[in-house]
């Protein structure tokens, strides 16, 4: 935990000395240009289809190999199960983090309350799995 406080201070302090007064002009480093970059490409629609479609791929292809018979050790299997149920929990938790920080950013409000917006969600979301672990019993 420490460590990821002290990495985070730095990225604070990093990013905040690189702002500049609104209105002044200076030639973009290479942050913007990286930033500029990434935006470009995911503007693309192929870009997301080609990610939705080796995302659903490559979550097949681990849960066969998870059920299959394809001579693999029982440990490992048992494993590759865990790993495509851990990938679905970050696809769901995901898509209702950016689910609520775009639907806070389409309403006018700034990047911090689309990311509380998207953290609290995304925080009822492991909330609600620890509930139904808690009465269920799903997971193990």
């Amino acid at each position: 935990m420490g460590l990821l406080v002290a990495a985070t201070f730095l990225a604070v302090a990093k990013i905040g000395a690189q702002r500049t007064a609104p209105g002044t002009d200076e030639s973009p480093d290479r942050y913007a240009a990286v930033v500029g970059a990434l935006r470009d490409v995911a503007q693309k629609p192929v870009v997301w289809a080609v990610a939705f479609v080796a995302i659903a791929v490559g979550m097949g292809g681990v849960a066969l190999l998870a059920v299959g018979d394809f001579g693999l050790p029982e440990g490992l299997s048992g494993s590759l199960l865990g790993v495509a149920y851990a990938a679905v929990g970050l696809l769901v938790t995901g898509f209702v983090f950016l689910g609520a920080y775009f639907a806070t950013r389409g309403r006018g409000l700034g990047n911090a309350h689309g990311v509380a917006a998207g953290s609290f969600a995304a925080g009822l979301v492991f909330l609600v799995l620890i509930a139904v672990q808690l009465l269920v019993g799903v997971v193990g």
